[in-house]
């Protein structure tokens, strides 16, 4: 159980740092994406993405010793749904870094879309799929109070359904209901991670031993 504390700590510690990140390092780079200034503060907002990156990946790591106990599938794949997502968002962290140092190009307005889309997938479709992946977990294992993953399961699905709208131009991820939609998913991620840093995981339930009995 000490084990399993200091990893769900960690793991907490690193929910926290994709927030401390991804909100200033969305700030900085804004300016750049919509009216192509400040190249400076958007490359400090890469290098915050470039670790926020790293702690996706590390909440999910970290949490694989205790949630592949209770379901080996889901508990992997929730490592590489956070792996995809790392990835999306090394992909936009590219974008930012050419149109800071392509400022004024004519590629600038099919970098800008790209990002668009990695916005998209990662914050947006990836953390839907996280939701649903480590979310029944431990809602299963009871390793956390139910309302924590409760609102992130029911949330995904909305989250996912608004994605498709802004994928067919129904809403853009910025407008009402695009923000609407995903506002659980960051509460959920938040609470998550203040729980685990503070509390860390209840202790599972154990199993009652097998008795083999030898015949004969």
């Amino acid at each position: 159980m000490n084990q399993d504390r200091t990893l769900a700590r960690t793991a907490g510690i690193l929910y926290l740092v994709t927030f401390a990140t991804s909100i200033p390092a969305l700030a900085l780079k804004t300016p750049l994406l919509q009216e192509g200034a400040q190249p400076e503060l958007a490359t400090w907002g890469a290098l915050l993405e470039i670790l926020l990156a790293f702690a996706c990946v590390g909440t999910a790591i970290t949490l694989l010793p205790i949630t592949r106990r209770h379901n080996e599938p889901l508990a992997v794949g929730f490592v590489v749904s956070r792996t995809l997502e790392a990835s999306l968002i090394l992909v936009g962290v590219l974008c930012v870094m050419a149109l800071a140092s392509l400022h004024g190009s004519s590629a600038d307005a099919a970098l800008r879309a790209l990002h668009g889309w990695t916005f998209l997938l990662g914050p947006a479709v990836m953390a839907s799929v996280n939701a649903l992946l480590l979310g029944t977990v431990l809602l299963r294992a009871r390793l956390v109070p139910p309302l924590i993953p409760a609102i992130g399961l029911i949330d995904a699905p909305i989250l996912l359904a608004s994605s498709i709208g802004v994928l067919f131009g129904a809403w853009t991820q910025t407008s009402p209901i695009g923000a609407a939609s995903a506002l659980p998913i960051a509460v959920w991620e938040l609470s998550l991670g203040v729980w685990l840093t503070v509390k860390g995981v209840r202790a599972a339930e154990t199993a009652p031993a097998r008795v083999a009995v030898r015949v004969g």
